[in-house]
């Protein structure tokens, strides 16, 4: 496993990058020190303050212990005696003015850099590397024999912690300040320590010189001895040190691996480091080892997976982490209460991944199930003893959640393809586990979150901590529950998991009551609000697991009407949100699965499972709506309004799907599917123009225009162009008057021109003539394919166009105009007497284009004398009524008196 190619160059940049990282770590503490002097300096009388109580990780500035300490923020500097010949004090003792400080040295050039720093690394680097690949070439030439090997490095190690011992005393007793960057000591010391490491590795894993006892005592001496020598040097050592411990094992390896060896050892250099982090206060160097440690897990994830020291692995590093890292917990750094401190909460939870990650591996082995069950619950003690380390209840309800996630789906491959069904050989194979113990660890999953989530409520003065624990006493347990559901019923109707359902709707029930009677505590109502919240999810889960697959969609809406509803009892943000989160899982399900049950959506018209699957989400989302506005217009609101739109059209675009193809959802469209759909698209855009006057929301302002665009669509590639009778269509009109010509054209101009009305005085002039526009054009279609109608019967694209048939088309746009202009006069408006001016003046135009071409005899003549008089009378009619002159009377002759 360890001996394949190692790339040199990559270690080295690997390496590299870590250094810089600390490199940038100790400038940025310089120049926190030499502020802090100044600051001093400038203000020392009004900069007493109390020491800090709570030393947690973000208080321990990495810095070089061969530095000298900056001063205490509390302490003043104390002025010298008078006769003593020193400096001036940095503080007078009379009302004279302080002394104003040096200014601080400028920054090192590049030559500066390169000549006394990154040498100094590069050198470093160089000799742990040169002594690893020293030995590796032994090997591989077989120069020396395996016992002299082990003395040459031990000797080589020793010579390395010799030279950075003698170079870090003579740095003490100098006149020349160290370099707080490149530390030569800590360099050499750091690299003396990583062949020590590699050494003793070698001589018990590969040659066997050493019994394991031997072995793990000395390695544990040179862990404990870097601890202190990084004590001693500096964060420097303990990053190299850290490094090439972790490293060792991959360049000094075996052909067959000993992981109980490689475990062990990596579990001794890990109490090391997070000693060394607990005592020095390194963020960054607990974080290193936890990092490292976690990476070791996937090491070994072969197929024949040796369980047991994977599992002693993460119990080794979570107990230590327990113990030396989590703040408030044993040993760890103190910490205010109710505060969630990110590297004990992190910590806890890369080791509940890396063992969820070896149950997975495992097929789920019992040993490993076993061990995963051990850390989950021991996350919930730590975090129940110290709640800094609150943080890592998500990680073990996450954690827990994929576990029994993979475990159904292991038993139902299928669900990891589309319903089309899987391909030949994809998805794993149905590998059986324990069902038995499955269950006892949901059992004991279910029951130890949600009952340590409810007694943890008013425990903390932090408001977020106890959310924490509700939001996970409220998620695991449905979690598992869905998840066992999947694996067992299969997610087909079970009586029994929808009992359980209801049981556990009871229990948060009954939590839900017992915390309103609490006195008020911080975080109580959102985790009152989270556990009504679970009650709703139990009994919706109920319904799905009692009724049929399509009423989990429904039930996940309802929870949304719910959560909206709980939101106007307790007015908290949280729960908003929450029906908007309901709200999009709803809305994913459908992308999932558009008809909501597959196959079985039913033949019947309307009355199908799209009207439940479609119509009861929809209405619990307009419910959920109008609960939230009487609260606020946030995005919540408008993401539950976006989805009752959304819902509401889709349910009508799918049944209309449904009914125009017989319940084949995936038949060409037709012209009775286009016209439908855009007389239902028009009037739910009329019905949005009206509500959004009231509402003033821009969700339903957005939304009329949406569906006015889409119906536009519609209107023009689908009536007009595709599906038009008289262009590519061979369609069946119908009769002679009810027909689909009246469905597909003359109802679409009459909501056309209701829409523009609608939007008339609110919108654009522009925005509403577009409409009006569109309204004439369909009637006029409407006309002329009537027309062709009563010549050509139900189907109209064949056959020709006779002299009968182009007059009566004259004679019916100008019949049309007549009766636009009509009403335009008797309702005075100015829009219907343009719409006819367009109609008519479209009339002159075919008559003086088409019909002088085309009609012959008297049907020619007819043409042009009926609309000579029309023409005329339209004429007289504007100058006797709309645009009458007032004449005025004349003069009454005056008599004389």
């Amino acid at each position: 496993m360890f001996d394949g190619p190692f790339d040199v160059f990559a270690l080295i940049i690997a390496i590299a990058a870590f250094l810089v990282a600390i490199k940038a770590s100790s400038q940025a503490a310089e120049l926190r020190r030499r502020l802090s002097s100044l600051e001093e300096t400038f203000d020392a009388q009004r900069r007493v303050q109390p020491p800090p109580l709570t030393p947690t990780w973000e208080q321990a500035p990495a810095t070089a212990a061969a530095e000298p300490p900056p001063l205490a923020p509390e302490a003043e500097p104390a002025p010298p005696p008078a006769t003593e010949a020193v400096s001036p004090p940095l503080l007078e003792t009379s009302t004279e003015a302080a002394a104003p400080p040096p200014l601080p040295a400028s920054a090192p050039g590049l030559e500066e850099r390169l000549g006394t720093r990154w040498v100094v690394w590069i050198g470093g680097l160089a000799l742990a590397l040169g002594g690893f690949f020293m030995v590796r070439y032994s090997i591989e030439a077989g120069l020396v024999g395996p016992g002299v090997r082990v003395f040459l490095g031990g000797l080589f190690a020793l010579a390395l912690l010799g030279a950075g011992e003698w170079t870090r005393r003579k740095e003490s007793i100098s006149t020349i300040q160290a370099l707080p960057i490149a530390n030569i000591p800590a360099i050499l010391t750091a690299a003396g320590t990583a062949v020590a490491f590699a050494t003793i590795y070698a001589a018990y894993a590969l040659y066997g010189f050493l019994v394991p006892a031997t072995a793990f005592v000395l390695l544990g001496l040179v862990a404990l001895g870097t601890l202190a020598a990084a004590l001693l040097h500096g964060p420097a050592l303990a990053g190299l040190g850290v490094v090439g411990a972790f490293v060792t094992p991959v360049l000094v390896s075996s052909g067959k691996p000993d992981y109980w060896a490689l475990y062990i050892y990596l579990a001794i250099v890990t109490a090391a480091s997070f000693g060394l982090a607990r005592i020095r206060l390194w963020r960054w160097l607990a974080v290193t080892t936890i990092v490292f440690a976690v990476l070791w897990t996937f090491m070994g994830l072969e197929p024949e997976l040796q369980v047991a020291p994977h599992t002693f692995h993460v119990i080794a590093g979570f107990t230590l982490a327990a113990l030396l890292v989590v703040c408030g917990f044993m040993f760890g750094p103190t910490i205010a209460d109710g505060e969630i401190e990110p590297v004990s909460s992190g910590s806890l939870g890369a080791y509940l991944f890396a063992a969820m990650i070896i149950v997975l591996s495992s097929a789920h082995a019992d040993l490993a199930l076993i061990a995963f069950t051990l850390l989950v619950g021991a996350t919930l003690l730590v975090a129940w003893r110290g709640p800094a380390a609150t943080g890592a209840l998500g990680a073990a309800a996450a954690t827990v959640f994929i576990v029994f996630a993979e475990w159904a789906v292991r038993a139902n491959p299928d669900m990891l393809v589309l319903p089309g069904g899987p391909l030949p050989g994809v998805g794993p194979a149905a590998i059986d586990s324990s069902v038995t113990l499955h269950l006892v660890m949901a059992a004991v999953f279910a029951a130890g979150f949600g009952i340590a989530g409810f007694l943890a409520q008013g425990r903390s003065n932090s408001a977020v901590i106890p959310v924490v624990w509700s939001a996970a006493a409220v998620a695991t347990p449905i979690a598992i529950l869905v998840a066992l559901y999947a694996r067992i019923a299969h997610l087909d109707r079970s009586i029994p998991f929808a009992i359980l359902a209801v049981l556990l709707a009871a229990a948060f029930g009954a939590a839900t009551e017992s915390l309103t009677r609490r006195d008020t505590r911080p975080g109580i109502m959102i985790s009152t609000a989270l556990f009504a919240t679970g009650t709703l999810g139990a009994l919706a889960l109920a319904l799905t697991f009692a009724l049929e697959k399509g009423w989990l969609t429904i039930a996940l809406a309802l929870m949304s009407l719910g959560t909206a509803w709980i939101s106007m009892q307790r007015p908290i943000p949280f729960l908003r949100w929450l029906a908007a989160i309901f709200a999009g899982i709803v809305t994913a399900r459908i992308v999932y699965d558009p008809r909501i049950v597959g196959d079985a959506v039913g033949t019947t018209p309307i009355f199908n499972w799209l009207l439940w699957g479609y119509g009861l989400p929809a209405a619990s989302f307009w419910g959920a709506s109008i609960f939230l506005r009487r609260g606020a217009d946030d995005p919540p609101l408008r993401m539950v309004e976006t989805a009752a739109i959304l819902f509401t059209a889709l349910l009508a675009f799918m049944e209309i799907r449904h009914f125009a193809t017989g319940g084949d959802m995936i038949s060409p469209p037709s012209l009775l599917e286009f016209a439908l759909q855009v007389c239902v698209t028009l009037a739910m855009a009329i019905g949005l123009e009206r509500l959004r006057l009231r509402s003033h929301s821009i969700v339903h302002n957005v939304g009329a225009i949406a569906l006015s665009a889409i119906a536009a669509l519609i209107s023009v590639f689908g009536l007009l162009i595709l599906e038009n009778p008289l262009l590519f269509s061979s369609v069946n009109v119908g009769g002679l008057v009810f027909n689909l010509l009246l469905l597909g054209y003359a109802l679409p101009a009459m909501l056309m021109l209701l829409l523009s009305y609608a939007a008339a005085g609110h919108r654009p002039i522009a925005y509403a003539n577009t409409i009006a526009g569109g309204a004439l054009v369909f009637a006029l279609t409407y006309v002329t394919l009537e027309i062709r109608r009563f010549y050509h019967g139900p189907v109209l694209l064949y056959g020709g166009t006779t002299g009968a048939e182009q007059y009566t088309y004259s004679i019916g746009w100008l019949a049309f105009g007549v009766v636009l202009l009509g009403v335009g006069i008797l309702v005075n408006s100015e829009r219907a007497r343009l719409a006819s001016a367009a109609v008519i003046a479209l009339t002159i135009l075919k008559a003086f284009v088409i019909d002088v071409w085309t009609l012959t005899g008297v049907y020619r003549a007819l043409s042009f004398m009926c609309l000579g008089v029309v023409l005329v009378a339209i004429g007289w009619l504007y100058q006797r009524i709309l645009f009458r002159r007032q004449v005025a009377p004349p003069p009454v002759p005056q008599t004389g008196s």
